[in-house]
């Protein structure tokens, strides 16, 4: 199995704060701090990206609860690679409810989680809420997780004629998350049913949900256009294409973009 390059990029968007958080941690190891700045070469490891809900002090400290307690855990955990992501995500969770019991002010803060193993087997992940895990392969972008905003629901009513496609893009409730990491149960969740091996060149990509501006066709011709230059590169060319759009309404836009190495 080939090495695997990790890079992260992030922007702001049309915010005057930050609530997304990611890292990757390689297997054994401290994990690495949010940063635009790469690339790091590991031979498997564990990324998480979580964005965070609550204001901008409840999502931002959401979010790093969650990263923070979900590498810790994993990287401890025993059991099989998908035992160790469950166990990640419920040690978050309970993070998240402590913070909230310390400082009840912080009541409805919450975060999104994707938590993704890399190994000789490939990919395995657990994810919770709307930020979308992505596979980029030899020119094609598979959606790998499930997403659990109401986006899924009003794109069946257009399917079933009930809405227009631009009224269920624009829907203010288009966004709503159906499940998220809150310190309470949480009512879905998607997990890898077996690891999803990689081929040398494949890209991966955890984004939070500020990735949207960009369609996603327009996401894989920009991995395509600077894959040879790996993952730092692909990381901060999608970053840029979403500042491009000069969306006034953008949302935080986060991306950690690891790529097996040939």
């Amino acid at each position: 199995m080939p090495p695997f390059e990790h890079a992260i990029a992030a922007t702001r968007g049309a915010r005057d704060y930050q609530e997304d958080t990611a890292a990757f941690m390689s297997d054994g190891s401290e994990p690495v701090a949010m940063s635009s700045e790469g690339p790091g070469f590991d031979r498997g490891g564990f990324a998480v990206l979580a964005d965070g809900m609550g204001g901008h002090a409840g999502g931002a400290l959401a979010s790093k609860t969650v990263c923070e307690n979900f590498l810790e855990f994993v990287a401890s955990a025993k059991g099989d690679v998908g035992e160790r992501l469950i166990t990640g995500l419920g040690a978050a969770n309970a993070a998240v409810a402590s913070k909230i019991s310390e400082n009840p002010l912080l009541a409805g803060m919450g975060s999104t989680l994707i938590g993704a193993a890399f190994g000789p087997a490939g990919v395995e992940w657990v994810s919770v809420g709307d930020s979308p895990l992505f596979l980029f392969r030899r020119g094609e972008m598979a959606l790998l997780n499930e997403d659990h905003s109401l986006a899924p629901e009003l794109d069946r009513m257009v399917a079933e004629g009930k809405l227009t496609a631009a009224e269920a893009r624009h829907d203010p409730r288009r966004h709503m998350l159906r499940s998220a990491v809150t310190g309470e149960e949480i009512d879905l969740l998607d997990v890898s049913q077996q690891p999803l091996k990689l081929e040398p060149g494949d890209y991966v990509v955890l984004a939070s949900d500020g990735i949207a501006t960009l369609e996603t066709g327009e996401i894989a011709r920009v991995i395509q256009g600077y894959a040879k230059d790996g993952a730092s590169a692909v990381a901060k060319a999608i970053i840029r294409a979403i500042e491009a759009l000069r969306e006034p309404y953008q949302d935080n836009a986060t991306v950690l973009v690891v790529r097996a190495v040939g």
